[in-house]
């Protein structure tokens, strides 16, 4: 039977954005002792401090900056996974920044599917935090990523995740992957069938949720303009 659960939202803050109930069914990861399942992937502070996700995944097309590691660090109430570059910012830079997300407080850090696989060595004899590698291909050279010390695999390949997560669980069985689980309960489902422990999701911009708003508020005022009519 299952348990009731109380739940307190508050008048203030129970509009959020809540992640797909899909979510978990997933295992999770257990990272220092606690089991996440649901990360956002988001560096916007005000939907960070509205989401019921588990953890953050805060990566963005720029050069990582520690001031944003650090803003970004101090809105959240759930850990934060830095991104700390991999691309544009590669070398000993990405493992200084790796060193300085985790002095700061992050839980672990991202870099992208380009990091070379010498660079996550010197990052794995650095920093004590995990390392996320992001994979966008089966093609990838997962047993490098592996060997040179990556903690979880991140699986991002659109339509394709699912195939690709199916594929290195074949070969890995027991390996953390997490994946992206696409727009709907379903294909979260299909990701977590496929072997993802965790998935990231992509949650509307605040732009996106306060055109929704001011649709709603639009609608009402007609409403009320034609019972006065």
């Amino acid at each position: 039977m299952r348990k009731y659960v109380p739940e307190f939202k508050g008048l203030l803050r129970s509009h959020m954005i809540e992640l797909p109930k899909a979510i978990r069914d997933a295992s999770g990861i257990i990272i220092f002792g606690k089991r996440l399942k649901g990360f956002v992937f988001s560096t916007d502070v005000a939907i960070i401090r509205n989401t019921n996700a588990d953890a953050v995944i805060a990566v963005y097309p720029f050069t990582p900056q520690p001031i944003i590691t650090e803003s970004l660090l101090l809105a959240s109430d759930v850990p934060v996974f830095c991104g700390v570059g991999g691309a544009i910012t590669t070398g000993k830079r990405v493992t200084n920044l790796a060193l300085d997300a985790e002095f700061k407080g992050a839980m672990g850090v991202v870099v992208n599917a380009s990091t070379p696989n010498d660079v996550i060595k010197a990052m794995r004899e650095t920093i004590d935090i995990p390392i996320i590698v992001t994979v966008v291909s089966e093609f990838d050279d997962i047993e490098g990523r592996i060997k040179s010390g990556a903690t979880i695999l991140n699986v991002s390949g659109a339509k394709r995740t699912a195939d690709i997560v199916k594929k290195i669980r074949e070969k890995h069985p027991e390996f953390p992957i997490m994946a992206t689980g696409g727009p709907t309960e379903e294909s979260i489902r299909e990701t977590i069938r496929a072997g993802a422990n965790a998935i990231t999701y992509t949650p509307p911009n605040t732009g996106e949720i306060l055109n929704e708003i001011m649709i709603a508020h639009r609608k009402r005022y007609e409403l009320e303009g034609d019972e006065r009519e």
